[in-house]
């Protein structure tokens, strides 16, 4: 059975840890878009590029998991070739801590969801951007828009515990 699953989501919301969940448990390939996007040393690839990675895995694997948000690249391809959506819809609370967490396991090294090369950082911009930025109407419009529009293949899960009963 052909699966395509695209993970968006808020920033420490846990969207390449459940990307690899559902690799392993799909048996098919996974994509982190943050792989996509960073050149080592934190640089932004061109945007040309990524969307020519993006279309070459789209192209090659007939089952995936792709996981981030990124809208400058391919993002309507991947929600309409997407058989599911699962958009992480967290509070912030639990995304500050994940990403607090995230930092102290892999402070000075890069993690497995990473370009290697993108040492693992927290900073105020970070902050900044998962407690007010990142949540701001613009993007939570965005994710409505992915909800409303591609509703019968979307799944919203708001907390960690809603992720478990999804998996099981």
């Amino acid at each position: 059975m052909t699966q395509r699953n695209v993970i968006i989501g808020y920033s420490g919301s846990g969207k390449s840890t459940l990307a690899q969940t559902l690799g392993e448990k799909y048996h098919c390939e996974v994509l982190h878009l943050d792989c996509v996007h960073w050149l080592p040393g934190w640089q932004e690839r061109d945007h040309t590029e990524q969307n020519a990675m993006i279309s070459n895995f789209l192209d090659t694997h007939e089952s995936w998991v792709i996981d981030g948000n990124y809208r400058a690249t391919c993002y309507e391809r991947r929600m309409n070739e997407a058989t599911q959506i699962i958009f992480l819809d967290f509070p912030r609370h639990i995304c500050l801590y994940r990403a607090i967490k995230r930092y102290i396991s892999y402070r000075g090294k890069s993690r497995e969801s990473m370009t290697e090369g993108c040492m693992e950082k927290i900073d105020l911009e970070f902050l900044w951007w998962i407690l007010h930025k990142g949540r701001d109407q613009k993007h939570k419009k965005r994710y409505q828009y992915v909800c409303e529009k591609y509703a019968k293949k979307t799944v919203v899960l708001k907390n960690p515990r809603a992720v478990k009963k999804f998996l099981a």
